[in-house]
């Protein structure tokens, strides 16, 4: 992505990206040096292309993640001189372009563990959206997959965001991608830290806890990992034959994901039969729940007026969940549980609430929503995975109850005596406003918010580091805005903005001001999608309908891409060994447009 500023997101995109390609930039809008003079421009550079913009900066700038090591990119052999495996030298083979996998060994400390970096430092880098416009003007930045940086206006010292653009994230094995799940982490807690995606005050508290762990971890030793990803403290050395077993074990857990829970009969496809309360909102009526015995079949919702008339026909129309969106609306301190379902329709999206007494209903009937959204049954060998997901994203939600009974008091003493001494050391570490989202640190106080992160920490705090990481990237995922990429359209022949959100599988069309569904299109009922570059429009044709819509602020050749991004991702075989083609991709990312 290109490097934006707050400027960026105020006027319009459209003019700012024009600017940037060709290299033109506003006096008043040039970086300053240290003294506040303005920056000359580098010598030896292609096009006379600026420094880092930021004081005691190498040209290269380390990212907000840390992830790289300091020093100038001319001079990488310096800045890894701490390492004796090249003696302070790289070889020229070592730097050739598609080798970077050689550098794993030498610089796999300061990539799969990232030293903290306080927030105000971070937001010299990153942008902080106000609402959803400032949310899609954001991906004006991406910059195009099929052309060269140069060709897009990137000369040398330039400074360019690095970001994972598409969504899917497969085989993350802890034992080899060390590298790849911290990356996915910094991301994933940058994005809530700047407010790109929202989540709950309860939430965030989970993040800041697991972020504290990873932060308290990283200076410990970790437990070894074997081939399947999971702990092993032993020291003997693995047989041929443990290899050989653990690899088998990590291709059936692999394969199992593509496989039909049988419970001793392929024919039986499971259902949930509870007593729910249902609400539709319309406009002027006050919003009062209704409870009826609903089942949940198939991917059908059937509701009853009790449990002894469900063998007849049900009291209303059934709601098949295939292409809804299923959003959560949990609060626990008010033990509330529930479900809003955004049901498609010829006009487009119709409201439903669903209410549960309990939090085991409700994680059994969001994970069977999830998966019925998708085509997939509680059938699906996936069901009680996302069951067991939910159910520890909102576990770790809970305040800890200490126990008071006399027999525990001894073992609860020793407990928090060991929890209050690595408090006292690391406490201290905590700068609330590096672990919250900003409206929180706003709407809380410093010691407060200390004080609800320590007490959530107390349900995260056997984790290891890896643990942690892994615990973050899968309560990120579990977001409703979740891998959801905003742009701002117009449709066809209407002259009202909306947002159109491009998912990992699904298209997406929002209220601009809100954010709430309008419509929803799966891809799995997409028949072909192209630009008519002439007008610049996207054009998607469905099964019963054909969309036509322009972007506003930018081409509709990135809207393009992140579509034809996730149509070839989704075309991933479940080899994992299998080559890129490449010619694929940007054949389906490219609009057929040279």
């Amino acid at each position: 992505m290109r490097k934006w500023d707050r400027g960026d997101l105020k006027r319009v995109a459209k003019d700012a990206h024009k600017r940037k390609k060709k290299g033109e930039h506003d006096v008043v809008n040039s970086p300053l040096s240290a003294n506040g003079t303005q920056m000359h421009n580098s010598q030896g550079s292609l096009d006379g292309g600026k420094l880092s913009p930021y004081p005691n900066r190498s040209p290269s700038g380390p990212s907000p993640n840390s992830t790289l090591a300091r020093g100038s990119p001319h001079n990488l052999s310096s800045s890894l001189s701490g390492y004796s495996t090249f003696n302070g030298r790289l070889s020229s083979s070592a730097l050739s372009p598609g080798s970077m996998h050689s550098l794993e060994g030498i610089m796999e400390s300061s990539l799969a563990n990232s030293r903290p970096i306080p927030a105000k430092e971070a937001f010299q880098y990153l942008t902080r959206p106000k609402n959803f416009a400032e949310k899609a003007r954001i991906n004006c930045a991406w910059l195009d997959s099929s052309v060269s940086l140069m060709e897009q206006g990137i000369r040398e010292n330039d400074f360019i965001m690095l970001k994972f653009k598409f969504y899917n994230f497969y085989d993350l094995n802890p034992k080899y991608d060390a590298i790849r799940i911290n990356q996915i982490y910094e991301q994933a807690r940058w994005a809530l830290i700047s407010e790109e995606i929202d989540c709950t005050e309860e939430e965030m508290m989970v993040f800041a806890a697991l972020q504290f762990q990873i932060q308290v971890q990283s200076g410990l030793p970790q437990p070894d990992l074997d081939a399947s990803g999971s702990h092993n403290n032993l020291s003997s050395n693995h047989t041929e034959e443990d290899e050989i077993d653990a690899a088998l074990k990590d291709l059936q857990e692999s394969l199992e994901g593509s496989a039909v829970s049988s419970h001793g009969d392929i024919t039986h496809i499971p259902e949930l039969c509870d007593y729910v309360k249902f609400f539709k909102p319309r406009k002027l009526t006050l919003k009062s729940y209704k409870r009826y015995y609903a089942t949940f079949k198939d991917t059908f919702i059937s509701f009853y007026r009790n449990k002894e008339e469900s063998q007849g026909p049900p009291v209303m129309t059934r709601i098949d969940v295939r292409g809804c969106e299923a959003q959560p609306d949990v609060n626990l301190s008010a033990k509330k549980y529930g479900i809003k379902l955004f049901v498609p329709e010829p006009e487009g999206m119709s409201e439903i609430f669903l209410r549960f007494e309990m939090e085991e209903q409700y994680c059994r009937w969001m994970a069977a929503c999830k998966l019925a959204s998708t085509g997939r049954t509680m059938a699906d060998s996936s069901y009680e995975a996302e069951v067991r997901a939910l159910q520890s994203f909102l576990g770790m939600q809970h305040p800890v109850v200490s126990p008071t009974s006399p027999h525990n008091t001894s073992h609860s003493t020793t407990q928090s005596s060991n929890n209050s001494t690595m408090n006292s050391i690391n406490q201290s570490d905590i700068q609330p406003e590096d672990f919250v989202a900003g409206r929180f640190f706003r709407k809380i106080k410093s010691k407060s918010l200390i004080s609800k992160i320590m007490e959530a920490h107390s349900n995260v705090q056997d984790m290891t580091l890896m643990e942690a990481k892994l615990a973050y990237i899968t309560a990120w995922q579990s977001l409703p805005e979740y891998g959801i990429t905003y742009f701002r359209i117009k449709m066809a022949n209407s002259k009202k903005e909306e947002m159109m959100g491009i998912a990992s599988n699904r298209i997406i069309r929002m209220d601009l001001n809100t954010g709430d569904s309008l419509k929803t299109w799966r891809y799995n009922t997409m028949q072909t999608w192209h630009v008519n570059w002439e007008v610049d429009h996207v054009i998607l044709e469905f099964e019963n309908e054909k969309v036509t819509f322009g972007a506003l602020e930018l081409s509709c050749k990135t809207i393009h891409e992140f579509i034809g991004g996730y149509i070839f991702l989704s075309m991933r075989a479940s080899d994992k060994n299998q080559s890129l083609n490449e010619e694929m991709f940007h054949k389906l990312t490219g609009g057929w447009h040279e």
